[in-house]
């Protein structure tokens, strides 16, 4: 499977390799206004109390999940992305989410008039060096398959020994896009989704990280919305952090909420050498 690492040890020297911090910021979203959710969350994080590595916002944090990119998408150049690499370097962190995002495209969607929009995850780093993820699975019950193009690898991105496997809220559906091969070494040790995921399907969102967590025998991070969109959908966030035997480290329920929490490594490998689950899955490959 085709994949991109991006490291970042060198922002992190002095952190303990055994051990990684995550803040997680769920909130609601000013709907369609980006000026408006990027001052909110630069309040946000200028609020947070205790020391951290990565900072995860949610799926188009500076827009909600909205289907019109073609007024809402900017290029890489663009006001969102600078404003992440300004925070992340004031703030020496690594900044991650999803935003709307236009490239153009020899083979566009027809309604995209020469130009691809993508639902793009930018993993930020204090040095404006960034990976990026663009969202595969695209949720066409809410027509994101008409407006936007899906992405064709994974990123997997490193920091101080960690791997980390970045995807998009829908991608949780879809297992064999997470999945740990039979590799000796695991691909990945924490499996990060940004998401807007409606509390309609809240039960499928928390049954499906714990299973990603249990299957893949890592850490799982889900950063969901919470408040109402321009639609009238609700959202009742339920961001969770999940260890590798399943159980829930971290939830938050119909509230908003900044919470910082440091992952093992030791716990991590301690589970994987006891029950080495991984050695027997089944070797496999997608064709796309």
């Amino acid at each position: 499977m085709e994949f991109t690492i991006v490291f970042a040890e060198d922002f992190y020297e002095l952190y303990d390799m055994s051990h990684l911090t995550f803040t997680i910021i769920q909130t609601n979203l000013h709907w369609e206004d980006k000026a408006a959710n990027l001052q909110m969350l630069e309040q946000k994080i200028n609020s947070i109390q205790h020391p951290t590595q990565i900072i995860v916002l949610p799926e188009m944090f500076n827009t909600g999940f909205s289907m019109k990119p073609e007024t809402l998408a900017e290029d890489m150049n663009g006001a969102t992305v600078e404003w992440m690499k300004r925070i992340a370097s004031e703030k020496k962190v690594i900044l991650t989410g999803s935003i709307i995002i236009k490239e153009k495209d020899p083979t566009p969607l027809e309604s995209s008039e020469g130009e691809a929009y993508y639902n793009r995850l930018i993993w930020m780093l204090p040095n404006g060096q960034y990976g990026v993820y663009d969202k595969r699975h695209r949720f066409a019950y809410g027509g994101e398959d008409d407006h936007f193009s899906a992405g064709t690898k994974r990123l997997i991105a490193s920091v101080n020994g960690w791997k980390n496997n970045l995807q998009v809220c829908y991608d949780l559906r879809f297992p064999v896009w997470a999945r740990q091969g039979p590799e000796e070494d695991p691909e990945y040790d924490v499996l990060i989704y940004v998401a807007n995921w409606p509390e309609r399907r809240i039960h499928a969102w928390k049954t499906l990280l714990t299973a990603r967590a249990i299957e893949n025998q890592c850490y799982v991070i889900g950063a969901n919305r919470t408040g109402d969109d321009g639609n009238q959908i609700h959202y009742s966030g339920n961001s969770m952090v999940i260890d590798a035997m399943g159980e829930t480290l971290y939830e938050k329920t119909n509230e908003e909420d900044i919470h910082t929490i440091t992952l093992s490594k030791e716990k991590l490998q301690d589970i994987r050498s006891k029950l080495p689950f991984l050695k027997d899955a089944d070797d496999f490959s997608i064709l796309l």
